[in-house]
C-alpha cells in the first residue's frame, strides 16, 4: 500500500488543486455520485457540521433552516467555498481545521456530514471518533464515500489506482467506513451501495450514553 501524505503536504497539495477541483469532479459526479449529495444533505437538520467541506458543492443541497458550519484542511478550498456561499446568499461559518482534530467542543452539532472526504484523511478511524465527539447524543452522521468494491476485478483496479492517488493527494480508493461505525458508538440506520459497490451512502445515529 502506498504511504500517505502528512497534513502539511496534504494542505499544500489541496491548495494547489483547489482551482481545478470543481471541474475535475464534475465528470465523476455525473457518472458515479449522481444524487449522492442530495441524499446525504437532505437528511441534515439543526446545527450541522460539514467535515471536509471543500469548495462548498453541497451548499445547495441542504434544507432551509439548517445552521451550517464547514471545516476543511485547505485554505484554498475554503476561499472558494466562501465565495459560493455568498453567491447563494447563505450564511455558513467556515473554519480551517483537521478532520482528525476538529476545532469544536464536544456535543456541538445535531448532524455531521462528510461527502467524499474520509477517503482523503490520513486516519479515518480518528476522524470518525472526532465526528462522534462533536455530535450530540442521538445526533446523525451522514456519509457519502467511494469505497472498495466487492467485485474482485474492480477492487484490483481500485488498488492499482490507489498507488497513484495516495501519493498525489492522499486519496484512498479501497476504504469502507461502514464497518468502523458501530465500534465508534454509532447505530447505522440506513446504508446503500451503488455503482457495482464502489459508492456507499450511510446514515447513522450516535448512541445515547456512549462516551466519545
Amino acid at each position: 500500500m502506498a504511504v500517505g501524505l502528512d497534513d502539511v503536504e496534504l494542505r499544500r497539495r489541496w491548495d494547489r488543486y483547489a482551482g481545478r477541483y470543481d471541474r475535475d469532479i464534475g465528470v465523476m459526479e455525473r457518472l458515479q455520485f449522481a444524487g449522492g449529495r442530495e441524499w446525504v444533505c437532505g437528511q441534515a437538520s439543526g446545527d450541522v457540521l460539514e467535515v471536509a467541506v471543500g469548495t462548498g458543492l453541497n451548499f445547495p443541497c441542504y434544507p432551509a433552516g439548517v445552521r451550517l458550519t464547514g471545516v476543511d484542511l485547505s485554505p484554498g478550498m475554503l476561499e472558494i467555498a466562501e465565495a459560493r456561499a455568498r453567491e447563494l446568499g447563505l450564511e455558513v461559518e467556515l473554519r480551517e481545521g483537521d478532520a482528525q482534530a476538529l476545532p469544536f467542543p464536544e456535543a456541538s452539532f445535531d448532524a455531521v456530514v462528510c461527502t467524499l472526504g474520509l477517503c482523503g484523511v490520513p486516519d479515518e478511524r480518528v476522524a470518525i471518533a472526532e465526528m462522534h465527539r462533536v455530535l450530540r447524543s442521538g445526533g446523525t452522521l451522514l456519509l457519502l464515500d467511494h469505497v472498495g468494491s466487492h467485485h474482485r476485478v474492480l477492487r484490483f483496479g481500485q488498488r492499482l489506482l490507489e498507488r497513484f492517488t495516495v501519493r498525489m493527494i492522499g486519496d484512498y480508493q479501497t476504504r469502507r467506513p461502514l464497518p468502523l461505525l458501530a465500534p465508534a458508538g454509532f447505530e447505522v440506520t440506513r446504508s446503500e451501495r451503488r455503482k457495482l459497490g464502489t459508492v456507499e451512502r450511510v446514515a447513522a445515529v450516535k448512541l445515547p450514553g456512549r462516551a466519545s
